[in-house]
């Protein structure tokens, strides 16, 4: 038992630092106050639920208080957590999971963008994706291939919304990614081309994330175009990824597109800029 117990504490600790990059950390920080807990608490089924508040606690004080000054000396900052700005987490687990962080130039084209697309549709919020974690170049961020410098940073299309027929916030994927804006028939089908090569993974998250929301919006080309558009004059943005078919039907002609290779994943459920 005891060695079965090492070893969930192995993996706990290496799906934790995975997951979040400071998890895992935190996790070994918390086992330090698992005595002081039984040593006060005599009933197993408390003194485990006590174990894991304490978790939550630290984590959340660790990944709130402690995380974005020292990310600071590594070159990146955290993205808004508020709702309240024209920029922001579509979802909010990106920010306690610590996915948020880019470099400062990244972070400021970002927030440019917003208030011009603010501007120019008044009401509108540009919804941010994955960025980086906090520390380290070349720490992978799970599932994608190259977040890992502060450099890069996933945005969510534009949608409206099919009951009220206006434009919203919101998006069909909880996560943002997952529920993609089809090639129509006569436009380049890369997902095809990738499948057919053997790229299982190009497609992979249209199977996890449910599909059921789709039905209720439409994809806002007119506002995802001017996006991208404004994102392609930052001058610190450097590359755009987006799926072929899209880039042709929203008449995007920016030289900083450029197509993302069969060993990533599809990009016609969201934008990647980066530095």
């Amino acid at each position: 038992m005891k060695i079965l117990r090492v070893l969930l504490a192995v993996l706990l600790f290496c799906l934790l630092t995975v997951f979040t990059q400071i998890g895992g950390v935190v996790y070994l920080l918390s086992i330090s106050l698992h005595s002081a807990i039984r040593n006060r608490v005599s009933n197993k089924y408390y003194r485990r639920s006590l174990n894991f508040v304490a978790f939550i606690i630290l984590y959340c004080f660790t990944t709130l208080v402690v995380v974005p000054p020292v990310a600071r000396l590594f070159g990146r900052v955290p993205l808004p957590i508020s709702k309240a700005g024209n920029l922001r987490p579509l979802n909010r687990l990106t920010c306690l999971l610590n996915r948020n962080y880019v470099r400062p130039q990244l972070k400021q084209a970002a927030l440019d963008v917003a208030d011009k697309m603010s501007q120019q549709y008044p009401g509108s919020v540009v919804n941010y994706l994955d960025g980086c974690f906090p520390f380290f170049n070349g720490f992978p961020l799970f599932p994608h291939l190259s977040h890992n410098d502060g450099k890069k940073l996933d945005l969510a299309f534009f949608y409206i919304d099919n009951k009220t027929h206006t434009a919203t916030s919101k998006a069909p994927s909880p996560i943002g990614y997952g529920v993609s804006e089809e090639p129509r028939a006569g436009e380049v089908n890369t997902t095809q081309f990738c499948q057919e090569k053997g790229y299982w993974q190009y497609s992979f998250l249209t199977k996890l994330v449910p599909q059921g929301d789709k039905q209720n919006y439409t994809f806002d080309s007119l506002k995802t175009k001017t996006l991208v558009n404004l994102f392609a004059v930052q001058p610190a943005i450097h590359k755009i990824f987006i799926e072929p078919h899209l880039k042709t039907r929203l008449g995007l002609t920016t030289v900083k597109i450029r197509f993302h290779g069969c060993r990533a994943v599809r990009h016609d459920d969201h934008i990647h800029v980066q530095l």
